[in-house]
């Protein structure tokens, strides 16, 4: 990875973090997309920043985000999520991140997860993965030891419920919700696993840079990459072994 490509993702980070927290617990209008996800003025005037910032400075890369879409034909594309975790925006949770993912070939090779109110990021590519300025490097417990964050249990139904209860009662604790700053924890070591379902490209790809940077592993439930054509649901873990184990309770 060319380190200028580096550089400009964290100079995008610190480009529309301080509106992020301009906005943050100041009065919102809320709006219900067609998924029923709601979005503000926040989501729509960072993603629009990033765009602009990216098209002056990269004009042939392909943009793909959460609210103006777009896809991964082009041969570079950046990837990016303005507020991944807009519920807890809103209710004033600071939890929540700007995800800014560069893809190549329609493969994530660059991620950042940035907490504008936390003042935390993470970044990775080239197999190396950094919290701020120290290396990131998730943890080697087992899943009897493990410490797991679920996405919100509205988010599975039937198999996929049972299926995250096998897994879940395996582990030694666990914690709901956290998005995409739950994924950073893994890197630094904090927590051992993530399992969600219900997601989007926009909200994963910056991740798995972070992860598999970190000595983690990050797939399906079936254990495959993720990419395009990925089903929603992802585990994430912090070490091949783990993962496994993880794999194995989820298919049963």
């Amino acid at each position: 990875m060319h380190p200028e490509l580096v550089t400009f993702a964290l100079h995008l980070a610190d480009l529309v973090r301080p509106l992020a927290r301009a906005h943050f617990r100041t009065p919102l209008t809320v709006e219900a997309k067609a998924d029923a996800s709601p979005v503000t003025e926040a989501d729509r005037g960072i993603e629009a920043l990033l765009r602009a910032e990216i098209r002056r400075t990269y004009p042939s890369h392909g943009i793909l985000g959460e609210e103006e879409g777009g896809d991964l034909r082009a041969a570079r594309t950046w990837v990016i999520d303005p507020i991944d975790g807009t519920k807890s925006f809103v209710t004033g949770l600071p939890l929540f991140g700007t995800l800014i993912a560069l893809a190549e070939a329609g493969r994530p090779v660059l991620g950042v997860i940035d907490m504008p109110i936390l003042g935390e990021l993470w970044h990775g590519t080239s197999g190396r993965a950094w919290f701020g300025e120290i290396p990131a490097k998730a943890s080697r417990r087992r899943l009897s030891d493990a410490r797991i964050f679920i996405a919100s249990p509205d988010r599975f139904a039937g198999e996929d419920a049972a299926a995250v209860a096998r897994l879940s009662e395996r582990a030694a604790l666990r914690r709901y919700g956290g998005d995409c700053y739950a994924y950073g924890l893994l890197a630094s070591g904090h927590c051992d696993l993530v399992v969600e379902a219900g997601l989007a490209i926009y909200d994963v790809f910056a991740l798995v840079p972070v992860v598999e940077g970190a000595g983690g592993v990050i797939t399906d439930w079936q254990g495959r990459p993720l990419g395009p054509d990925f089903d929603g649901r992802v585990l994430a873990a912090a070490n091949p072994a783990l993962h496994l184990d993880a794999l194995d309770r989820l298919v049963g």
